[in-house]
């Protein structure tokens, strides 16, 4: 893989991931951009235990642009992007309308591919191990930055999810404090260990292999399977047999055979409501240890990937039980949803 790092016209940091070391990637952005100005702030919750990102400049923010004026597309003589290159192969560059920012963390897009009309889940296995080696890459550079304590990486795809831009991307959010939900995993791990002398998600990987009516698709070296307690109506958890705490970790075996497991979750994705069905919404979020702290040797990197779409034509809401005191209500069972991620599988 080759590295290229380059710098928009307003400052940010663009870079550009390669296959090939023979890749030349100097176009300059010839934009007259003002540097970007943001005023993120974090507030905690004395209620909650909790931090909130106030980030009121994102209103603004660019809304379902037309294609031909797509800012995650190559640049052309009639259109300047964000990627001043005419072609690339994955790019990650600072977001110009940052939830996180300066001394309250940091925010990334990630473009998967240069087609705009492509989707993850019609990459290439060599494109996506080229995606896996860039959010590693940035897992780890982010991780090194001051005041950093968790790095996230994650899609959302469909505008049922709220994407904005129809280019496919993800993004990566270096966060200045741990997120709730892995605090509390977390917690529960070191609980765990205290009281059976185990790791928390050794146990719950080992209980899904041995069971099998919730295994969705497995490797020799990762799992996917529908979380006992699921709490979305498709959700699916991807997990390395060998833990390891966030991407950095990952053997080169656990690499090699990713791209192969995931494409086909993608793609099993696209198939549970039918071919007549718009393509599937989703988000795919990693899960990844803090960067310091007590607990973190506990923690098992893992990607969930889940859906909003509960049957077809039909999304599941997040509403009073939910939104209001957290407590999740699912209409499909994790067991119907495991058998029918099976009954997807390509041929």
């Amino acid at each position: 893989m080759k590295k290229t790092v380059r710098r928009l016209a307003d400052g940010r940091e663009l870079i550009y991931f390669d296959r090939h070391d023979d890749a030349v990637r100097d176009a300059v952005d010839r934009r007259p951009l003002e540097p970007v100005t943001s005023a993120s702030e974090i507030r905690h919750d004395p209620l909650l235990g909790e931090n909130v990102a106030i980030a009121s400049h994102r209103q603004g923010r660019i809304y379902h642009p037309p294609a031909d004026t797509c800012p995650l597309c190559p640049s052309t003589e009639d259109w300047q992007s964000e990627i001043p290159a005419a072609d690339y192969e994955v790019a990650v560059f600072e977001n110009r309308f940052p939830s996180l920012s300066g001394e309250n963390g940091r925010c990334e897009v990630v473009c998967f591919t240069a087609d705009h009309k492509a989707s993850f889940a019609d990459l290439g296995e060599d494109q996506a191990a080229l995606v896996l080696a860039a959010w590693t890459d940035r897992t780890a550079e982010l991780s090194a930055r001051p005041g950093v304590e968790q790095v996230y990486c994650f899609e959302n795809r469909g505008a049922e999810i709220g994407v904005t831009l129809a280019h496919p991307h993800g993004q990566i959010y270096a966060f200045p404090f741990t997120t709730p939900r892995t605090a509390t995993m977390l917690r529960n791990a070191v609980e765990h260990r205290a009281r059976t002398g185990r790791n928390l998600f050794e146990d719950v990987l080992a209980h899904e292999r041995a069971e099998g009516g919730r295994v969705v698709l497995a490797g020799e070296h990762w799992t996917a399977y529908v979380p006992y307690a699921a709490r979305w109506p498709y959700e699916v958890h991807l997990q390395p047999h060998r833990r390891v705490a966030d991407l950095t970790g990952l053997d080169e075996e656990a690499r090699t055979e990713f791209p192969r497991l995931y494409l086909e979750l993608l793609r099993r994705f696209d198939r549970i409501f039918g071919t007549d069905e718009p393509p599937t919404p989703y988000i795919a979020a990693w899960h990844q240890a803090p960067v310091t702290g007590a607990g973190r040797e506990e923690f098992a990197l893992h990607l969930e990937l889940f859906t909003v779409r509960r049957a077809s034509g039909k999304l599941k809401y997040l509403a009073g039980t939910e939104s209001g005191m957290g407590a999740f209500m699912n209409d499909v069972s994790p067991e119907s949803a495991a058998d029918r991620l099976r009954e997807v599988a390509s041929s």
